[in-house]
C-alpha cells in the first residue's frame, strides 16, 4: 500500500516514513501543503498522513482541497494541537481520523489500518484469490494455508495484485504503486520480481499461472482459479 507523508519536520518525517517502510508500507514525502497536493493530483495513494501545521498550505486547506478535487482516499491528520477546535475543523474540512503528536506507534498503525480496511466486504482485514489469502494485519500470506516466504517488496507486489483483482496492471502502473518517486527501478527489475513470486508460488504448490502475464499490457490474477477453488467449496 502506498501512503503520501505530508510533514515539514525533516527529521520526523525521515523517522515516520522509515517505520513504515518496516512495516511494508511505500511511503512518498511532502514538505509542505502545495507540494503535498502536486503529488496527490500526480500520483496514487491509498492513505494520505497529514501534519496539520504545514507551511505553503495548511493540512486543513489540504483535506478541503483534496475532497473538493474529488480524491476519496482516506486522510489521517497528525496535530500537536490539543484544542477540540482544530480537530473538529480538520474532520469536517474531509479528513477521516486524527492521531495526537506524540503519537504511539502502534496505535497509528492501528489507525491507518483500519482506514485502509474500509469498503471491504464484511470488514475482514483478510484477502482472498482461491486459496492465496493475504492478511495485512500480520504481514503474511498463505497459499493452502502454507506460509509463503516473501520478501517485503514481493509481499507488496503479491499485496497489490490481490488489492486490484483481475485488473490488469502494466509495469507503469506496479512501479508508481510500489517503488519511491526517487527511486523507480529498470523493467528488467520488476520482471526479475514477478518471476520470484511465481517460483514461490509454485514451491507452495500453487499453479505458474497464478500471476498471467496479458501481452503488451501487464499482469494479473488469473480469475480462473479464483473460480475453481470457489466450485470446489
Amino acid at each position: 500500500m502506498k501512503i503520501l507523508l505530508v510533514e515539514d519536520e525533516q527529521d520526523n518525517a525521515q523517522l515516520l516514513q522509515e517505520l513504515l517502510t518496516e512495516h511494508y508500507y511505500i511511503v512518498d514525502v511532502a514538505y509542505d501543503g502545495r507540494t503535498g497536493l502536486d503529488f496527490v493530483e500526480s500520483f496514487d495513494y491509498d492513505l494520505l498522513l497529514v501534519d496539520i501545521m504545514l507551511p505553503e498550505m495548511d493540512g486543513i486547506s489540504l483535506c478541503r482541497k483534496v475532497r473538493k478535487n474529488g480524491y476519496q482516499m482516506p486522510i489521517l491528520l497528525l496535530t500537536a494541537l490539543d484544542e477540540v477546535d482544530f480537530r473538529v475543523k480538520g474532520l469536517d474540512s474531509g479528513a477521516d481520523d486524527y492521531v495526537s503528536k506524540p503519537y504511539n506507534l502502534e496505535e497509528l498503525l492501528a489507525r491507518i489500518r483500519a482506514l485502509l480496511r474500509r469498503g471491504q466486504c464484511g470488514g475482514s482485514p483478510v484477502i482472498e484469490w482461491g486459496d492465496l489469502c493475504l492478511n495485512p494485519n500480520s504481514c503474511e500470506a498463505t497459499y493452502e494455508n502454507q506460509l509463503l516466504p516473501l520478501t517485503p517488496k514481493e509481499y507488496r507486489l503479491l499485496e497489490l495484485f490481490m488489492r486490484k483483482g483481475d485488473r490488469v496492471l502494466s509495469h507503469g502502473a506496479i512501479i508508481e504503486n510500489l517503488w519511491h518517486l526517487e527511486d523507480p527501478p529498470q523493467e528488467s527489475s520488476l520482471k526479475a520480481y514477478i518471476k520470484r513470486l511465481r517460483h514461490k508460488f509454485q514451491q507452495a504448490g500453487a499453479p505458474k499461472d497464478l500471476i498471467e502475464t496479458v501481452y503488451g499490457l501487464g499482469y494479473r490474477l488469473n480469475k480462473k482459479w479464483k473460480e475453481v477453488s470457489q466450485s470446489s467449496t
